[in-house]
């Protein structure tokens, strides 16, 4: 599936502007581990843009999230790794554990962009530009910043063999070369 049509069909599905932005972020934070550990970049963008495809049908119950994606993709005939991925990133509603490079990239890696976003927020001037991803690395120490940011997804970057202070910097740089489309 191309880009283009993808995102006609993300935007179909999910009207909210931060969704989309979360969108967008998980995008380029995957195109940024797929050049990192040599995979298909457009592959592994498409499954950070289109993850949450799903978000707005379920309520984002998790019993249900990925699910629905799932039937919603299959229609589409998008890549069966890109579905795997998708449904595997809310192991909640599958039952079963992530096991594959491609599915704890994408649970990290849209993880990662709440967490680059909310330390964003907390500087003067609320612009990526400025942060430092070893303040990144600093507030996921602290559990009630970004509260709702689950750390131990952020970590399965190490199951990929990437420490998890290059995994910060990948993201943040990746965020910032889409600084206007994400409002950053």
């Amino acid at each position: 599936m191309e880009r283009r049509k993808a995102l006609e069909l993300l935007k179909e599905h999910v009207k909210d502007e931060k969704m989309l932005i979360h969108c967008y972020a998980s995008e380029a934070v995957l195109k940024a581990l797929a050049r990192r550990l040599g995979k298909d970049e457009e592959k592994w963008g498409l499954a950070g843009l289109l993850h949450d495809i799903d978000v707005e049908i379920t309520n984002a119950d998790p019993k249900k999230h990925a699910l629905e994606a799932k039937s919603i993709l299959e229609e589409q005939n998008v890549d069966p790794d890109i579905i795997d991925a998708i449904t595997m990133h809310n192991e909640v509603a599958t039952g079963k554990e992530r096991s594959t490079t491609f599915q704890h990239a994408l649970a990290a890696g849209e993880t990662i962009t709440g967490l680059v976003y909310a330390t964003t927020l907390v500087y003067p001037d609320r612009k990526i530009a400025s942060v430092k991803p070893k303040s990144v690395v600093k507030r996921m120490k602290e559990k009630n910043f970004a509260a709702s940011v689950n750390r131990g997804h952020i970590l399965e970057c190490e199951k990929i063999g990437i420490p998890v202070h290059e995994f910060a910097e990948l993201s943040v740089n990746a965020m910032k070369e889409i600084s206007d489309e994400i409002g950053l």
